[in-house]
């Protein structure tokens, strides 16, 4: 077995996509429409699906905004440098929610970031000792 994607629903898909291809730097790897049931799916990652976990962006036709509810916690993004991370992310236009430093009785460096739909992304370092 292997974890093959992460589903988020998602009000603006063309935001989304935007977000996650040119602030994260994923590549868009698929987009197709389901005229039929009103929805229409976009896989973005940073590698092909066949070798990768990727993220599966779901647009429901007509709806606009969700409630992320308290069960959702966030995405995890290793990066080299979380704070260089969170400067090209901010220049890009994204948000970063909790600054980069060491996490909260640990050590390991990270920081948050939100997408347009206010899902959360930790970005961690490579280099982790908690």
């Amino acid at each position: 077995m292997r974890l093959l994607h992460t589903m988020l629903r998602v009000g603006d898909l063309d935001r989304s996509i935007a977000f996650y291809t040119e602030v994260l730097g994923m590549t868009l790897l698929r987009r197709k429409d389901y005229p039929d049931g009103q929805f229409t799916l976009a896989f973005v990652g940073y590698g092909d699906e066949a070798h990768n976990s990727v993220i599966e962006l779901t647009h429901n036709w007509g709806v606009d905004s969700y409630e992320l509810g308290t069960g959702y916690g966030h995405i995890a993004l290793e990066v080299e440098d979380v704070y260089k991370a969170c400067e090209d992310i901010r220049s890009r236009g994204g948000r970063i929610t909790r600054k980069p430093g060491p996490m909260k009785h640990g050590s390991s460096i990270l920081a948050f970031v939100e997408d347009p739909d206010g899902y959360r992304i930790e970005l961690l370092s490579a280099k982790r000792n908690d």
